[in-house]
């Protein structure tokens, strides 16, 4: 897995950032069990202390928690999964939206555009994923 860094905010913010996304996403299943500190930390090429206080900030917002002797583990309460994917999906939309207004799009063109992409290449893209 890619952990792909820049200097335009703190590592440990990029690093909850990407665990957050990689949890909400499915790639760490509720109550699987998270690498170490050391190995996390190694393959985002990172000091363990980072990935320490990335793992920490995970834990305050309650996606993931210690058992004292056995590790760490992704949460299992569906509710705080669902708000971090919609808190997610909402940035993103925004994120979207901000850039459109930026290019010069109106609020109906907008729509028209996703109303176009919604019945073409999305369309393609759920039937692609019903298959796997």
């Amino acid at each position: 897995m890619a952990w792909k860094l820049n200097s335009s905010k703190p590592i440990y913010l990029q690093l909850i950032g990407i665990l957050k996304s990689q949890i909400v996403s499915g790639q760490y299943a509720p109550g699987e069990k998270l690498k170490s500190v050391r190995d996390l930390a190694a393959e985002a090429g990172v000091n363990p202390n980072t990935m320490q206080k990335a793992l920490a900030g995970l834990e305050d917002e309650g996606l993931i928690y210690t058992n004292r002797t056995s590790g760490r583990y992704v949460t299992e309460d569906e509710d705080i999964l669902q708000q971090i994917r919609s808190e997610n999906a909402g940035g993103l939309i925004l994120d979207f939206l901000k850039s459109m207004q930026n290019m010069g799009f109106t609020k109906d063109d907008i729509f028209q555009l996703l109303e176009h992409h919604m019945n073409t290449q999305i369309h393609s893209v759920s039937l692609n994923q019903e298959e796997d």
